[in-house]
């Protein structure tokens, strides 16, 4: 467990950037951070006084940045931009997405490159180990120079600006009046500074990023999924042999057949020797196929974010062995947008493949085993329907992902009178890939709510260890065998929450020991 994430610019992780998001860890910054900070503070004001022209620290932005400002205006212009770029609208950021922000951007400037001064960091550190957040809305991002309207939204909370907006002890309140609260002036902003806070991907990586945590934990469950329905239609281990796919040798088609084997281990519901049919269907026998691939889009994804969270993202930068001020396009998030392009193709896949078994689990004729739509004994099928509508609700959100899976990361509009002509639109594919991460997490829980029913009419005390264990922490958890037609919408919604916050998969590890 994590206790304390120490920022440097060069060690972040992602299981820190999820401790402080969404336990409150505390944040700390060495001394010896502060002092390169300072250090590099230095250099930028000694090139100010000797003249030297650097962009958005005396020059204007963008388009604009023809414009030669003198020192006064250099000052003026920070603060400007912030207050001009804050043009965000729709529904705010949840705190977890905020706080992760808040660190990157942190451990952004934590690097030594940016300009600012320790304090500008120092504030961001106070605000999140108080649990101050920004109101951040989350539309208007097109992650060219990173996620400049959220970011400029974050920063007028950071400074104390009255336009900005910040959540304090389950208040929202004016930030001027919030950070009064805490102890805290407003932050007069000097050369660079707000640029330094607006310029670069923080918010797009926090999305991305805590999805890519989560998208960890839902291959496991898809994978304990699979295995439920396996034993439920009595299903063949030969698919999941490792002889046969080391001749196929992708990485993650064997993760998840170690895990099915692992899941079914003890099992007396596999290989029923009664079945006429000589093979399962695709979504049970290419599952490690299918699910290997998914898992491969999900470590593509965290590769991308784990160069990002220690990456300095802002422009321009301040080298101190020079001296010079370098102006480039680190800011650009196009790995970040086509990262989460790549990610929700991959849930999607989990969520087509999870839909296809529920509906196999509900064919009594096609698997053999089971009765109709799980209908339990003693019912009639016709006048109970049983689990019949819980696959259109899966059949609903997988055609909903396909349709969010068209990408986000080529769809370029030019901002900034064409100054900015090729953009990432790296927000609206983070948030796409977040939504399909909460569609896919539904449609598995569908899968669960059937195999549940499934084992329960087979008998789970002849389930293997692991799939034993899920049966079981579901039960622990008020989920029912249906015995008579009820509402599952709200088990679907419960299933899918123990899904997102890990702990069917903690459970089933318990038994089992660690899952790949």
């Amino acid at each position: 467990m994590v206790e304390k994430v120490v920022i440097d610019g060069h060690s972040l992780t992602l299981e820190g950037l999820v401790a402080v998001a969404r336990q409150d860890v505390p944040v700390e910054v060495p001394r010896e951070v502060l002092a390169r900070v300072r250090a590099n503070r230095e250099v930028l004001e000694k090139l100010v006084e000797e003249g030297l022209r650097c962009y958005g620290v005396n020059t204007g932005l963008g388009p604009l940045s023809h414009v030669l400002l003198g020192p006064e205006e250099a000052e003026d212009l920070q603060e400007n931009m912030v207050k001009s770029h804050a043009t965000g609208v729709g529904m705010p950021f949840p705190p977890d997405v905020v706080r992760a922000a808040m660190l990157l951007r942190a451990n952004t400037l934590a690097k030594g490159h940016s300009g600012i001064r320790p304090e500008v960091l120092e504030r961001l550190v106070v605000m999140l180990n108080t649990r101050a957040h920004p109101v951040v809305p989350s539309r208007g991002s097109v992650g060219a120079s990173g996620d400049l309207v959220p970011l400029a939204h974050m920063a007028l909370a950071v400074i104390g600006s009255p336009y900005g907006l910040m959540e304090l002890k389950g208040e929202v309140r004016r930030a001027d009046e919030a950070l009064r609260e805490l102890g805290l002036g407003p932050l007069k902003l000097s050369y660079k500074e707000g640029l330094a806070l607006v310029n670069g991907t923080s918010f797009s990586t926090a999305v991305l990023a805590l999805t890519v945590h989560d998208a960890v934990l839902l291959a496991k469950a898809a994978d304990a999924a699979l295995a439920m329905s396996l034993e439920a239609v009595g299903g063949r281990m030969a698919p999941f042999d490792p002889g046969y796919l080391s001749l196929r040798p992708f990485r993650g088609q064997a993760e998840c057949a170690e895990n099915v084997r692992k899941l079914v281990e003890g099992s007396e519901l596999i290989e029923h020797p009664g079945l006429r049919r000589a093979q399962d269907p695709y979504c049970v026998r290419c599952a490690p196929q299918v699910h290997g691939a998914a898992r491969e889009a999900i470590q593509f994804a965290r590769s991308l974010v784990e160069v990002e969270l220690n990456s300095a993202d802002d422009n321009p930068l301040i080298f101190d062995e020079e001296p010079s001020c370098r102006t480039g396009g680190n800011f650009h998030a196009q790995p970040i947008a086509l990262a989460s392009d790549v990610l929700a193709i991959g849930l999607c896949t989990f969520g087509n493949i999870s839909e296809r078994r529920t509906c196999f689990l509900l064919m009594g004729r096609e698997n053999e085993l089971l009765p109709d739509f799980l209908v339990p004994p003693g019912g009639k099928i016709g006048l109970q329907s049983g689990l019949m509508l819980a696959q259109y609700t899966a059949a609903a959100l997988a055609a909903e992902n396909r349709s969010l899976c068209c990408p986000t990361s080529v769809q370029n509009i030019p901002t900034g009178a064409n100054f900015e002509d090729v953009v990432s639109m790296s927000m609206a594919a983070a948030l796409k890939a977040r939504q399909v991460l909460e569609n896919t997490a539904r449609v598995l829980a569908v899968e669960f709510l059937c195999a549940f029913q499934a084992l329960w009419l087979r008998g789970p005390e002849k389930a293997g260890r692991g799939t034993r264990a899920a049966y079981d922490f579901l039960s622990s958890q008020g989920l029912r065998p249906l015995k008579d037609d009820r509402p599952t919408g709200h088990d679907v919604e419960r299933i899918a929450g123990l899904l997102l916050n890990g702990q069917l998969v903690s459970a089933v590890e318990e038994a089992v020991g660690g899952l790949a």
